[in-house]
This record gives structure tokens, sequence and C-alpha cells, in this order.
């Protein structure tokens, strides 16, 4: 470690509160009442509730997505036997990771004991605390002695991550190695270097994946595994032990068609790797420098795949690729076990995860490069957000189908939903609008054909079936761009493009937009230039003329500039004063709609009572009812000034124009969203609960209030969502990404179906 590194790493620990864990309460406790509720007299029913049923602590208590992370500091990754108190930090850490990739709330617990009866005999008098049990740097055999023990006492899941995360994590880098290779399991030679607890749980998982134990060599530290050895011999290892007069790795390392390495740095000879089988698998997993660097390797041997446990080469074996989400899925069961068949559905689910395309996301995860399978890509990052999505489910159903699942889910497609939040936090709300956009697709135009952000939206678009993507741009360029970051289609066989350069629509677009726009001071030469620059106007004139149905636009450039295009081709809608934008915001509190926060500087009373209505059925599109605010300083006649005023007045127009509309103001924002404070203020408010569409007095308050929003309280906006346009239009804005892109490809394809069913009618 470098010296930076430490002193960053130690500010980081420091500051601004010592250590990385807190508690943090999940129900109010803001009065006289929540306190009753939260403690004595009312806790008395939840109590009693579990004396009369034990599986009901996990409806009213958190032991459900509670897990302990439990060390007594003897084996240390990288420090050794430093003891339980020094180890905390890495237990921290470890919470951290629960807590972060999987949403699981976890207690470190460093117990000062080194006797394994005694520990057994601690650890599982904590059964009523926890849902599950994440064994953590306890030396061998020692951890084999407290597992084995744990998982006969106890009832809920013990897992010991030291040995089972690094097996899974392996076995899925070999089972996708072989797939490459072509190699069958029951025919390869393993051989080992290391026996302790992580090299005995890997060779246990690959018997269990289906490689045959007699083909498996294990060496340590006194040389091969071999029957009749009494040395540093245990059970565990004898299971391995081999009929050969071998003795060393030089001995038995002949043939190899995998190495598995967990042992010590330079173990693994250049001419050991020379003598190993065509295409052979090398996981060299001592850290920080393993049993042979991968540059050795290739030197030598170009068919050579690799893995190792550092970042900075391809293909790590990282634990945090497994051990949040088998939790997740153990928990979601009320699993009473990690069982074999848990593992091994793991072990798939990974593997299957490497051969999966990846989203934008996942690219800017692994530091903006799109990997794809292969002899360098054979097992996910570990910071794959589309982990947890798969892994889980997986878990889980494996945990039902073996019959230790306490609590099966009923419902696999809602569960499976749910998961995605940890994926894209859009997921839920957008739902009802992405399975509205399958059901018919349209065709959606992208003005941005060229940005690597739409290009991934077009591929998402085309994978889930949602939308029929046209791009505007240069085929060279988009082909190029498509093959820079991974995106398998083809310009002009899986989407159609419009090149603004050369298409033979380029007479007819230009005749359009000058017909459009000859009085309002575009010349013939004017708008010839305009229809071969403006990708912007292309979109739009593709859209008046018929060729798509919707447009997207904005991904670059300023945003009035793009509307200004927009509103010259496509213009207003009927009965529509001015052009108004939404944006979408998820919060952790909830979802909140927000306008106008793009376009009209001052709206009068009209604009804003035309702003709230169409707003209004935006809301109702994602499935929920609007409960409209409008907001100001003044709260229900506080004031009277003009912007007051201004307000008090929408609300009259609105109440006219739509009656059956949950709306109120003019009213503070604390009041909007309190429903207690609302009541207290202003017992007869039209609003039922907390207001979810907010319409704020003018463009500076709506688009301070929504920046703010979006990065003080970690938000994440969907939009901006236009409104008022005679054709389905939106115009985004460039710090869009490119799951941004995607849910608004959804908004604009629903647009244009609820347009075709007005024209319809």
């Amino acid at each position: 470690m470098t010296q930076d590194l430490r002193d960053a790493a130690l500010f980081y620990h420091r500051y601004p509160t010592p250590g990385k864990l807190e508690i943090s309460a999940t129900k109010p406790l803001g009065n006289q009442r929540d306190l009753a509720l939260a403690y004595s007299p009312g806790v008395a029913a939840a109590c009693e509730v579990i004396v009369d049923d034990p599986a009901e602590a996990s409806t009213v208590t958190s032991r459900g997505n509670l897990v302990g992370v439990i060390s007594n500091g003897t084996a240390v990754l990288g420090l050794g036997a430093i003891g339980p108190l020094a180890s905390k930090p890495v237990m921290e850490g470890k919470a951290v990771l629960f807590k972060k990739f999987a949403g699981i709330d976890v207690f470190d617990i460093e117990i000062d004991e080194t006797d394994p009866n005694k520990l057994i005999n601690v650890i599982s008098a904590l059964e009523p605390t926890f849902g599950g049990i994440n064994l953590e740097d306890i030396k061998a055999p020692e951890c084999f002695i407290v597992e084995d023990a744990l998982r006969e006492k106890m009832n809920i899941p013990v897992f010991h991550d030291d040995q089972h995360g690094t097996a899974i994590i392996v076995a899925a880098a070999i089972y996708n190695a072989l797939r490459l290779v072509k190699k069958k399991k029951k025919d390869v030679k393993v051989v080992a270097s290391g026996a302790g607890a992580a090299a005995l749980a890997c060779l246990n998982l690959l018997v269990s994946l289906g490689i045959d134990r007699k083909n498996i060599w294990v060496t340590d530290i006194e040389g091969v595994v071999y029957e009749g050895r009494e040395k540093l011999m245990d059970r565990w290892k004898s299971v391995f032990a081999q009929k050969t007069d071998a003795r060393t790795l030089s001995d038995v390392i002949e043939g190899a068609d995998i190495f598995l390495g967990l042992s010590a740095p330079g173990v693994l000879k250049p001419d050991y790797v020379k003598r190993m089988a065509k295409d052979p698998v090398i996981m060299a997993l001592a850290n920080p420098t393993p049993e042979i660097m991968p540059e050795e390797v290739k030197a030598i041997r170009d068919d050579a795949i690799m893995a190792t446990g550092r970042s900075d080469y391809p293909n790590q074996v990282n634990n945090v690729l497994c051990f949040p989400y088998i939790f997740r899925g153990a928990l979601d069961v009320g699993a009473t076990a990690i069982n074999e068949e848990m593992k091994v559905a793991c072990v798939k689910a990974i593997a299957d995860l490497a051969m999966e395309e990846q989203d934008e996301i996942v690219i800017k995860a692994m530091g903006g490069e799109a990997k794809n399978f292969g002899p360098e890509y054979i097992i996910p990052s570990p910071f794959d957000p589309r982990l947890i999505a798969i892994i889980a489910p997986a878990v889980a159903k494996a945990a039902m189908e073996t019959g230790v699942a306490s609590r099966p889910i009923e419902d696999f497609d809602a569960y499976c939903e749910k998961l995605k939040r940890f994926v894209y936090r859009s997921g839920l709300v957008m739902k009802p609008l992405f399975e509205r956009a399958k059901k018919d697709p349209k065709r959606v135009i992208y003005a941005e054909g060229e940005d690597e952000r739409v290009l991934r939206a077009v591929q998402v678009a085309i994978d889930e079936k949602m939308a029929v993507p046209i791009v505007v741009g240069r085929p060279d360029v988009v082909q190029m761009r498509m093959d820079k970051v991974g995106i398998k289609l083809k310009v002009g066989k899986d989407f159609e493009i419009i090149n603004p350069q050369d298409d033979p629509r380029y007479n007819d677009y230009w005749t359009t937009y000058h017909s459009l726009m000859e009085r309002k001071g575009i010349s013939p030469e004017t708008a010839k230039v305009i229809v071969r620059t403006r990708n912007t106007v292309i979109a739009a004139l593709a859209v008046y003329r018929g060729d798509a149905d919707a447009m997207i636009c904005g991904v670059t450039g300023g945003y009035h500039r793009h509307l200004k295009h927009v509103r010259g081709v496509l213009g207003l809608q009927e009965g529509v004063s001015d052009f108004s934008s939404i944006n979408l915001m998820l919060m952790p509190s909830g979802t909140y709609f927000m306008a106008d926060t793009y376009v009209t500087q001052e709206p009068t009373s009209q604009q804003l009572a035309e702003t709230t209505i169409l707003a209004a059925k935006h809301v109702s599109r994602f499935g929920l009812k609007p409960r409209v605010a409008l907001l100001s300083h003044s709260n229900f006649g506080s004031s009277d000034s003009e912007s007051a005023c201004r307000v008090r007045k929408a609300l009259c127009l609105i109440e006219e124009m739509d009656p059956e509309l949950e709306v109120d103001g003019e009213m503070h924002a604390d009041a909007a969203l309190d429903t207690e404070l609302r009541d207290r203020v202003f017992p007869n408010s039209n609003l039922t609960g907390p207001a979810n569409l907010l319409i704020f007095p003018n463009l500076d308050a709506a688009n301070i209030a929504f920046n703010l929003m979006k990065t003080v309280e970690d938000g994440l906006p969907v939009g901006p969502i236009l409104v008022g346009a005679a054709q389905p239009a939106h115009i985004l804005t460039p710090s869009v990404t490119g799951r941004g892109v995607v849910n608004m490809t959804a908004i604009a394809v629903v647009d244009a179906q609820n347009r075709e069913r007005r024209i319809q009618k």
C-alpha cells in the first residue's frame, strides 16, 4: 500500500464520523404516539404475535433482512491473525457491501475467542437475532469445524464466505472457461496448489458441478496429497488423496487442463505451464501476487485462459460477485440453510450472466469499456448491477425446490420485478409504460443517432421489442460507434437510418420544411442547408410526414434550440397555448412529477392550468392517481402577491376544466408533501394524501427545485417529458443517461399510441 493510499484510507474511515456504519430507523419517531407504537405499550403487540408464531418475527422485526457478519480475526485476508478488534474495519466493510449491493442490513460481530467449541456456542446463541450468518476470516481447520457444527445446530443459513464465496466464483469461471474451450467436465484434469479452506471448498463445488474426483490432484506445502500421507493431513483434505508415487506439483502438472492456485506467489513455473494440456485454464488466485503473472503465461501460451484475484487483470475472482446475492435469495424465502443446490444455482447464474450483452450502466461500472464473453471475460464485473436480479431468484428457486424455504415466493415474476429496482431504480415506476409500449411498438426516431447513449437505447428498444427505432446519423459513424461499445446491431438491417448527407427523401424533406417556414424568413436555400445540418429538424419532419411516430432529441445541444425546431415543424396541440415540460423524480421517499421545469419562464394562470391538466394525464399513464399541488410561497391565501394570485386563479381554471382532478393550492411545498402538516394548517384541503404532481409558479422555482432534489437527495430523474406538441416529441438534456433515453423511448411510444387512438376516434 502506498503512503498516499494509506492516508486516504485512514481519512475515509475517520471522517466525517468514525467507521462505515450507522443504525438508521425505518419508522418515524416524531411524537408521543410514535413512541407508544415503537416501544411501550405498542411493542407488546409485536412480541405477542411472535410468541404465537415464531415465523412472524420476519413480519414485525428486521430479522428477515438481517445478517450477522462474524469473525474472530484469526485469518484476515492479507493481514493474518490480527485479532477480533483489528478485524472490525474489515467486517464493517463487508456490511457496507451487503447493504450497497443487495439492500441487506448487517450487524458485524467480532468475537474474542479461538476455541472452536466456545465459538460455536457463542454464535449459535445468536440465532434469534439474525436471518443468516456470514462467517468471515476464521482460520482453517477451525473454520470447517465451526461451520459444520453451526449448520447442524442452527435453523438459518450459515455461509463461510472465505470458503464458499470463493468457490462459487471460481466454479463459475471454470464453468465458462470449459464452455469456451469445449471440454467436458467429466474428462478434465484439475491440479490444485493449496489445500486450505477456500481451495477445498472450490474442489468440492467443482465435483458437485460434474468434475470427476479421481481427476483432481491436490498439492500443498508438503507436496502432493496422496494416500498414506500423515503430515499436515485432515479429514477434509484426505477426501482428495490419490494413490500415486508423485510427490511434487511438477510431477502432477503434466497434461493438466485446469490449474487452481490458492497458495503462494511464483508456485506455478513457466515450464509447468508449457506442460499443461491444450487450452489450459489457469486460476492463479494468490493475493496480491499470484502463483504466476498473466504476462508470464501470455509469453509462453497464447491459448491459455487466466483468472486472478486482482482487479488490474481480466477475470477478477471477487467474492462480492456472490455473497450479497446468495443471501438475498436465501433471506427472501426464509431459507433454513444454504445447501449445495443453491450454490450450484448461483454458479450457473453468474456464468450465464457473463454471456449476456451489457448495457450502459454495466459498461460505466467497468470503466466505460464494453466486454464480450471470451477468454478475457469469463465472469461478470463485480459491479455489474444485474447480479442481484439474476442470482437471487436462482438461489431462491433452488431453496424452494430443495425444501429449505420456510417462506416460498408465490408470485415469482413480481419478486423478480422487485429485485430489478437494484438495477434501475426507475424500473417499477416505468413498468406500466414498458408493458404498454411492448403491446404495440411504434416507430421512434432519434435525432442524435451517432451518440453512444442513443445507440445503447436503440439496442434495448430492439431487444425489449418496445419500439421500432430509426436513427439520424452517418451510417459509417453509427456502425463504428456500435462496434466500439460492443453493440451487436447492423445499420440498415436491424434498424432504419436517415443519413443527413445522402438520403433519397432529402428533396421531399427540404421542400416540406420550406413550406412550413417560408413565412418565417426561411428561403429555399436556407431550408436545404437546415435539412442537411439540423438533425432535430430531420427527425421532426419524419414525424410530421408520417415516416416516424415519435421523436427524441436533445442528447446534445441547448434545450430551447431543439424546442424552436419542434415548434416550427410540429407545432402545438389544438387548444393548447404553449409547450411545457415535466420531470419525473424518483426519490428514496417516493415518486414525484414536477412541472414546468424547462419551457415557460413566467406562465400565466391559463398556462399553469393547461400544464396541470396535461401533466396529470401523464401521471395517470404511469398507473398512478394524480394528486396535484399548486406550489407557491403563499399558503392557502396567506399572501396576495402577483405570483400567488396567478396560482390561485389557475386553481379555479383547473377545477372548471377537470372537476374530477384531485388538486389544491396555492400551498407551500411542505404542506404538499406532509399530510399531517396540511391537515393542521388547512384541514379542508382537496388533497387526500401527499401530492405526487408538483406545479411550480415559474421556471426558476421548478428548475432549481428539480436540480436540488436530484443532487441533494440522490434523486433519479426521468425526462424531461414535453407536453403540448401536436405530435409526439421529447427533448432531453445532455446529462441524460442511456437508461434515461430508454425510459423516454417507452414514454414516446405510449404517446404515439394515445395519439393514434385519438385520431381513430
